[in-house]
């Protein structure tokens, strides 16, 4: 009971930071308003990610598509990797402090940052976690439902974000090299391959039908992204992901390498971060990998602790991850309000806090700034609108698009030329007029590219707020077209 009782204090601790920790000064992140939108265009699959965030994005809009609900499903899925990590310790005979102690390092963890976002991640960490704990939960007891249960959890994770895949990925030579190869032997684990393989059919039928635009997408990241990785910059973010749990995730490896039986967990982390090095991940890819072994870790240290009577390293053991979770949170947190970070910056200028992945420096960091402004573009969007059922609007990305959709509730509609906007153009009924959205520094271009076809064309206004990363961003209006509209927009998505 009592067990119970605490496990659902540190639920709700979690749950109530995910709102405490963001000022009322930030809006949505620009990924959100493209996750959003998604649940106005069903399928199994979209050009970047699987399906599974655009369902989670219609059970939003049916609670009423406010900022209370689009934080709440990532606090949620954090909160049940808290779950399960409790789980883990109570699968491995762990005492009530253990429990405490895996449930604090989770809490005071750079899961609290990610988990403030409405991205596919925080599910992503649930998937990987929860994925670790029924292999274990079969290991230890070889009912065959836990490999069914798995199966699920993995075919939802990887209906959620293909990185799941590294995990499966580093599974099987884990398996191979230990005894669990035995498991290779029986037959449920074969009908588990097959119950989530049915599963992930449906976005693999997708992406063939689509021409794999998944691939596309690898390759863009490929070569606009993960070529400038450095892998010493990989370790060094692992070691900082839950630096307070470090001694923990030492133990969990030793605990896991004592048990013959539990060993295809040691070699499936190594194999993980061998993986994740060789293809130049982001670092935050990996960050699904640890949760289960900081629980494996607060097992071991527990029993440690009780076994040899040295109870006076229990407050040790539950003060580390605290300390180190005010900086990460004074520093990584948009607790501040944007002007409160730009006094902080000018008063240390030389820790270079806000320098952008364009290696300048500005006003407050790219995070925060991609936090700022939408609501401001999509009123002054929706102002400059001529005529509500004739106006084309297109944006240069899909962050300004999905902000002009969420926040005109239905009265416009936005695309863009970037990511899955180019396959939701309605092009179906005609256009006279354009608005639009250009980033900043295209003024004098977009003029003369796009007013020869128009019988009128102004900049309407601009977006004014110097914090937001869409600072300067422009909004032209074109009216009374010379041309068919459609049939040259039709003619710039299939030249794309």
């Amino acid at each position: 009971m009592k067990s119970r009782l605490l496990l659902a204090l540190f639920v709700l601790l979690k749950l109530v930071l995910h709102y405490a920790l963001v000022d009322s000064g930030y809006e949505l992140h620009r990924d959100e308003f493209m996750h959003l939108d998604q649940a106005n265009h069903l399928a199994w699959g979209f050009r970047s990610i699987p399906p599974f965030t655009s369902w989670v994005s219609v059970l939003i809009k049916w609670l009423g598509n406010t900022e209370f609900w689009v934080r709440f499903f990532p606090g949620l899925f954090g909160a049940l990797t808290l779950v399960v990590v409790w789980k883990t310790i109570e699968e491995l005979k762990g005492n009530l402090y253990a429990q405490i102690l895996g449930a604090t390092c989770i809490l005071a963890s750079v899961l609290l940052r990610l988990n403030i976002l409405y991205q596919p991640n925080s599910f992503d960490v649930l998937a990987w976690t929860s994925c670790y704990y029924f292999l274990l939960k079969y290991l230890n007891s070889e009912r065959s439902k836990w490999l069914y249960c798995m199966a699920v959890i993995f075919g939802l994770g990887f209906l959620n974000k293909y990185n799941i895949v590294f995990q499966l990925l580093a599974l099987f030579p884990a398996i191979l090299l230990t005894e669990s190869r035995k498991i290779l032997l029986k037959p449920e684990f074969y009908l588990a391959l097959g119950v989530g393989f049915l599963i992930i059919l449906p976005n693999l039928l997708w992406q063939y039908n689509h021409g794999f635009p998944v691939l596309h997408h690898m390759d863009q990241l490929q070569k606009y992204h993960l070529a400038n990785v450095n892998r010493a910059d990989f370790l060094e973010d692992q070691l900082l992901f839950f630096i307070g749990s470090l001694p923990l995730l030492a133990a969990s490896m030793y605990a896991l390498f004592k048990n013959k039986t539990h060993l295809v967990f040691v070699f499936s982390f190594t194999f993980t971060l061998i993986l994740f090095l060789y293809f130049k991940a982001k670092s935050y890819y990996s960050i699904g990998l640890y949760p289960f072994y900081i629980g494996v870790g607060a097992a071991f240290v527990a029993d440690f602790i009780q076994k040899r009577k040295l109870f006076y390293l229990r407050p040790l053991f539950i003060g580390l991850p605290l300390l180190f979770l005010f900086p990460l949170i004074y520093f990584d947190f948009p607790v501040r309000s944007p002007e409160q970070l730009v006094t902080f910056a000018e008063k240390h200028p030389d820790w270079g806090m806000h320098r952008w992945e364009d290696g300048k420096e500005y006003p407050i960091s790219q995070d925060f700034a991609d936090m700022i402004g939408w609501k401001e573009l999509a009123e002054k969007v929706e102002a400059a609108v001529p005529d509500f059922g004739n106006t084309l609007i297109i944006c240069d990305n899909y962050g300004q698009a999905g902000a002009i959709n969420y926040y005109s509730q239905g009265r416009l509609k936005a695309d863009a030329f970037h990511d899955d906007y180019r396959l939701w153009f309605n092009l179906d009924k005609p256009y006279n007029h354009l608005i639009r959205v250009k980033n900043a520094g295209e003024r004098e271009k977009e003029l003369k590219e796009t007013l020869p076809f128009f019988s009128k064309g102004i900049l309407a206004d601009s977006i004014a707020n110097q914090y937001a990363r869409e600072y300067k961003t422009d909004i032209f209006v074109f009216t009374d077209a010379k041309i068919n509209i459609n049939e040259r927009i039709k003619k710039e998505l299939k030249d794309y």
